[in-house]
C-alpha cells in the first residue's frame, strides 16, 4: 500500500514553487485526471479564430515540442476542446534505425492541427506496435490500430481539410482522436505487454529512480 493521495497533495503544497495554474497547461496531465476520461466538446466554427482557441493551439504546439511528442490533444493540457496536433520531424526520424522506419512505415509529418476531427477507416487491417502516451508517463504496451484511416475536420484557420494517413501516422491520428473521446491506449492494449519502460534502471538503481513528468 502506497502513500495516500491526500498526503502527497499536502507535501506538494509545502513547496513555494507550486502556484495555482489554470488550463491550458504547459504540462501534460496524467492518468487519473478526470478530463482524460471526458469526451471533448466540438469547437464552434465561429470561435476558432478567438483568442481562447488560438491560445489552446499554441499551447498544444508548445507542449508537443517540449516533450518531443508525436501528437498532443487538448484534454492532455487540461481543456476538453475537440482539437489535436501532430508532427514527426526530420530530427525524430534521424534517431530511428532504417529497419524500424521501414517496419512501422514512419515518415516525416509537418506540424498539423485538426479541429473537430472525424475518423473513417480506409483499411481495416489491424497492425500491432508498442505504444506510449505522455499522459501515462513511463509505460508502454502493444496496441492494435487500423492500418489506414481518413481524417476530416478543420485547420487552425477554420478551413475544411481531409487527409489520409497510413501506418505510423494513422496510429498517431487514432491515438489522439481516442483522447478526444475520453479513451486511452490502455483500453485496447494487450494487457500482458504493459510494462514500465525503465524497469531495468529501477533494478540498477535499487529502486531509487524518479520518472520525470516534464522534460524541463
Amino acid at each position: 500500500m502506497g502513500v495516500t493521495r491526500k498526503l502527497l497533495n499536502w507535501y506538494a503544497r509545502l513547496s513555494p514553487s507550486h502556484g495555482i495554474t489554470k488550463p491550458p497547461y504547459e504540462h501534460v496531465v496524467q492518468i487519473g485526471d478526470p478530463r482524460l476520461r471526458k469526451a471533448s466538446e466540438p469547437v464552434p466554427i465561429d470561435k476558432i479564430k478567438t483568442e481562447e482557441v488560438q491560445k489552446a493551439i499554441k499551447k498544444l504546439q508548445l507542449v508537443l515540442n517540449k516533450h518531443r511528442a508525436l501528437g498532443m490533444s487538448a484534454p492532455q493540457i487540461g481543456i476538453n476542446m475537440r482539437i489535436f496536433v501532430m508532427q514527426f520531424t526530420p530530427k525524430n526520424l534521424s534517431m530511428l534505425s532504417k529497419e524500424e522506419v521501414k517496419l512501422k512505415g514512419i515518415s516525416v509529418i509537418p506540424f498539423t492541427v485538426f479541429i473537430n476531427p472525424k475518423l473513417k477507416v480506409v483499411n481495416y487491417q489491424k497492425v500491432i506496435h508498442q505504444e506510449g502516451c505522455e499522459s501515462i508517463q513511463g509505460y508502454t504496451a502493444e496496441v492494435p490500430r487500423f492500418k489506414e484511416v481518413e481524417v476530416s475536420g478543420l485547420d487552425e484557420n477554420g478551413a475544411s481539410k481531409t487527409e489520409v494517413h497510413k501506418d505510423w501516422s494513422a496510429r498517431i491520428v487514432q491515438h489522439e482522436i481516442d483522447h478526444l473521446d475520453g479513451k486511452l491506449y490502455i483500453d485496447t492494449m494487450d494487457r500482458k505487454t504493459f510494462e514500465c519502460t525503465c524497469w531495468e534502471e529501477v533494478n540498477l538503481s535499487k529502486g531509487k529512480l524518479v520518472i520525470p513528468f516534464s522534460p524541463q
